[in-house]
């Protein structure tokens, strides 16, 4: 098993040290498997130029996680090199390949906004990195990080002046450390030193030596430094001697822990507050490590960029030769493609043709037989409104009156005879004009009038029906003989009213009955879905109104011009 280096950073007094996040399987990417080999064995610059590569193959692979991983180390990396602005956008940068719906990423998410908001405190962009500690919070899900992520707020919110929060903050954290000696000696003592910054009379000091004997205890170098460092602080302004006896054991752990950071801060104070004599000594290694530190923050900057441009030259000589291959075998393709072209022309030629003439005779076919069946339906469709609805009519008649017209009877039956014959020898089939319109849609509706039942014909206006044409009229005769008869096998209705209304461009249709109403089958039968039709064909439109055992409505709109 190999360990996953992320690293958790502990803040005291702006004090960092790393540790193993968690354990990872195997995985098969080499440089990655190197950039762990040199991290382990302190190569830093190795290990960033490793990951950088692994980095490459991961999104090769579409790995977005691991990438992100990556590119956290590689900042994590800058950031112990003092390169903070380079840790800054090296950590930008694996913000998109991590996702914040996927739990599996929030302890990344966590840990990058981490390192983003320790690189912005030591450029001193305290707002900034409030928010990047808050966003590490967010998404931590240990409770020891989160106390860690907590912490570095609460010093960022120190130096921003906002002590009041930042003492809540740390309130809340010593009450859960109290298991942890290096812990409570951690928070005891940033919650004294803001104290005192809030005011300057508050005797922090024995919480400071509190926190000292602690950290001596358990041997923790880091937290001495820390202490001894609020110590001087504290008596800079109040006994000079105190301060330079807590500089010295400041500067002596500073070199022990090897943090060049803190050698130059305590060294500032020694040069202050020493005598003239011991002042110019402190001056000078301040001086030459100074020097020092800006030379190897430079050159490790300098090193980062050259191992990213190095990579990024080898990635685009890569992509170069990848084109010129990739043009050879076009090229080739190309020539190979032509002569399969040619061949196959033939070949396509041949069977396409053979094809086009199957499809062009099956559609033929299937446009004869659709061409019959159109045929057939349009006859029947003929048949059921001129012969079928035209003998129930006469049945109707015949059924509900006692002084019978014969020759009438005879009359029309004849009519329909003519029609039917009409209809088979496939002629258009004609309404004759020996009656007024108006007449006749008056003797269609009356004739469906019995003695228990009455229909009452509003707005039938001969002059209205003048302007519409002889087709449009034929199509609204069988739409009213449709309703009738279905309204005579259905409805057992004893009061049927139709109206007509006539605007400017439309003929509205109003038919009610107080009969039982239809079901959504009946709605949907033959015979209306027939009626339906034709008012679609005249670009006209039916509703129908039912309820059960409340009749029937039906409102009818056709245009008429």
């Amino acid at each position: 098993m190999k360990r996953f280096s992320l690293y958790l950073y502990f803040i005291i007094f702006i004090s960092c040290r790393q540790e193993p996040l968690q354990k990872e399987m195997p995985i098969d990417n080499f440089a990655y498997d190197k950039a762990f080999d040199n991290l382990e064995n302190g190569h830093a610059d190795s290990s960033f130029y490793y990951f950088n590569a692994a980095k490459q193959v991961f999104l090769e692979q579409g790995d977005s996680l691991h990438v992100a991983k990556c590119l956290i180390n590689m900042a994590i990396t800058q950031h112990e090199k003092a390169d903070y602005f380079g840790a800054q956008e090296t950590a930008l940068q694996a913000i998109p390949f991590l996702n914040e719906n996927k739990t599996e990423h929030h302890t990344f998410l966590s840990m990058n906004y981490n390192v983003l908001g320790l690189a912005s405190f030591y450029l001193k962009d305290y707002p900034r990195s409030i928010l990047f500690y808050e966003q590490a919070i967010k998404y931590s899900g240990d409770p020891q990080n989160t106390l860690a992520y907590r912490n570095n707020l609460a010093v960022s919110l120190m130096d921003s002046k906002e002590f009041t929060e930042a003492q809540a903050i740390y309130a809340s954290i010593l009450k859960k450390t109290n298991k942890n000696s290096i812990e409570y000696a951690r928070i005891l003592a940033n919650l004294a030193r803001i104290k005192w910054k809030q005011d300057p009379t508050y005797p922090a000091v024995h919480e400071f030596l509190i926190s000292l004997k602690i950290r001596e205890k358990e041997k923790d170098f880091w937290g001495q430094n820390a202490s001894l460092a609020y110590l001087t602080e504290y008596y800079e302004f109040s006994k000079l001697d105190s301060a330079l006896f807590f500089a010295k054991k400041w500067y002596n752990i500073a070199k022990r822990i090897e943090s060049p950071h803190d050698q130059i801060k305590s060294l500032k104070k020694l040069i202050k507050l020493s005598p003239n004599s011991s002042s110019k000594y402190y001056f000078q290694t301040y001086n030459v490590l100074n020097d020092s530190i800006q030379e190897a923050r430079l050159a490790a900057k300098n090193q980062f960029t050259m191992i990213r441009y190095e990579v990024e030259k080898n990635k685009a000589d890569n992509l170069s030769l990848q084109k010129d291959n990739a043009e050879k075998a076009y090229n080739i393709g190309r020539q190979r493609m032509w002569i399969g072209a040619v061949s196959m022309l033939c070949v396509v030629l041949v069977v396409g043709g053979a094809l086009w003439y199957k499809k062009r005779k099956e559609r033929l076919q299937l446009e004869a037989q659709n061409r019959i069946k159109a045929n057939q339906l349009n006859i029947s469709r003929k048949i059921h409104d001129v012969v079928a609805n035209g003998l129930y009519r006469v049945m109707t008649e015949i059924e509900n009156r006692e002084d019978i017209d014969r020759d009438g009877i005879l009359d029309r039956l004849e009519m329909m005879y003519e029609k039917s014959r009409d209809i088979s020898y496939e002629t258009e089939v004609k309404k004759p004009e020996q009656q007024d319109y108006h007449t006749q849609i008056a003797e269609l509706l009356k004739s469906f009038v019995t003695e228990n039942r009455k229909v009452i014909i509003a707005g039938n206006d001969a002059e209205k029906w003048g302007l519409i044409d002889v087709d449009t009229k034929e199509q609204i005769h069988h739409v009213l003989q449709e309703l009738m008869v279905n309204m005579r096998k259905h409805s057992q209705a004893t009061n049927v009213v139709i109206r007509f209304d006539w605007d400017n461009d439309l003929l509205r249709v109003f038919y009610s009955d107080n009969g039982i109403g239809m079901s959504d089958s009946q709605v949907k039968g033959n015979g209306l879905t027939s009626t339906g039709n034709r008012i679609f064909n005249l670009n006209g439109k039916i509703t129908f109104v039912t309820q059960a055992e409340k009749g029937l409505k039906i409102e009818i709109s056709i245009p008429i011009l």
